[in-house]
């Protein structure tokens, strides 16, 4: 199972988040840095309406959705490049994850100490990539040093290695992330060989307080940490309220719609980032449907259809014959598979298709 690990500065709402999307109290938050120190982590199920629209058509009572793991990892300090605060332990757990959310705080509160002793975001994200570009320079410089004779000696490997080190260092140098530098598809296949930190797919959950999630555009911390995602990271960012989400953690699903609409927002930030999160580990879906149970089964894209069958059991990729494939859209706007069949919508698959998000699927195999 993919891992996006949740980081930022101490004390932004990183564990507080963590047990909001897990629904658990299983991280500690507190008001003092480095209340994490072990990572944390948690298996969390991906919001899905299509779920209960299929549900109702299967005619069943099951639903079993898609699921990621998240991990709270220890808060970052300046200087963690060099050893400070946790250091080297905290840049192996982000190591050790697929994806990044950086967990940016866009709130005042007098109450909640902040490790640079006052709030702006654009100087936190800026210390949390710093910290990861320095740490992925020392590794390019490493490997250039290491893979240099190798090259002279004409191997082709290391001489192919040589020449995307050589774009990635100068780009390091300017503090811009990895995942920013322009390389053709080759290329990008070598970098990840590479195991950049700034090569992750990073998305920015601006957290704010309980009383401005509802006017969130109007926020001007949230509007300087979009607005920068955008134009220095190329990553989308995402608005959640910890606080909020942590108190929804003990209300039934009926109680949380109630307090969210008292509050005058339609859905929780965590539903949007989860699926956010989801996407960026490049995650789709295709969904299985009957009376026994509706389940949503998780693949990556541009999956084949053999491949999707894999997921259920090896048996059914290894003996793979065919898929019957009909989309979610047009299964819903014809109400069944029947309607679906006289349709023509209602198709029959072989090993070469390509999975759409959202194709509900019945394999055909033989072993």
């Amino acid at each position: 199972m993919l891992k996006a690990g949740i980081v930022g500065l101490p004390n932004v709402g990183k564990s507080t988040l963590f047990n909001a999307v897990t629904r658990t109290r299983k991280a500690v938050a507190a008001n003092y840095p480095f209340c994490t120190i072990d990572p944390n982590v948690g298996i969390v199920t991906v919001p899905d309406a299509r779920l209960d629209v299929l549900r109702k058509i299967a005619k069943t009572s099951v639903i079993i959705p898609a699921a990621i793991e998240f991990v709270d990892i220890a808060g970052l300090v300046k200087g963690a490049a060099a050893g400070e605060g946790l250091g080297n332990k905290f840049l192996t757990h982000i190591r050790e994850v697929d994806a990044i959310v950086q967990v940016v705080r866009c709130f005042e509160d007098a109450d909640i100490h902040h490790v640079a002793g006052a709030i702006d975001p654009i100087r936190d994200i800026e210390t949390i990539i710093t910290e990861l570009v320095l740490a992925d320079l020392d590794t390019v410089k490493k490997r250039r040093e290491k893979g240099a004779k190798d090259a002279k000696r004409g191997d082709k490997i290391a001489a192919a290695e040589a020449e995307v080190l050589a774009k990635l260092e100068p780009h390091l140098d300017l503090g811009k992330p990895a995942i920013t530098l322009e390389l053709t598809p080759e290329e990008k296949v070598i970098a990840k060989g590479f195991f950049l930190l700034t090569d992750k797919p990073t998305i920015l959950a601006a957290n704010v307080k309980e009383s401005d999630l509802a006017t969130a555009d109007s926020n001007p911390y949230v509007a300087k940490v979009r607005a920068f995602a955008q134009t220095h990271i190329a990553c989308e960012t995402v608005v959640i309220s910890a606080q909020i989400e942590s108190d929804l953690v003990d209300l039934t699903p009926e109680e949380a719609q109630e307090f969210l609409t008292a509050l005058g927002v339609k859905e929780s930030g965590i539903g949007a980032l989860i699926r956010g999160t989801y996407h960026l580990l490049g995650l789709r879906t295709y969904f299985t449907a009957g009376e026994k149970e509706v389940r949503a089964w998780t693949i990556h894209a541009g999956d084949t259809a053999p491949q999707a069958a894999g997921v259920i059991h090896s048996d059914f990729e290894r003996g793979f014959i065919k898929a019957e494939t009909v989309a979610y859209d047009d299964l819903v706007k014809l109400g069944s598979v029947a309607a679906a069949r006289d349709k023509g919508l209602y198709r029959m698959e072989g090993k070469e298709y390509i999975v759409k998000d959202g194709d509900v699927m019945l394999f055909k195999f033989n072993v």
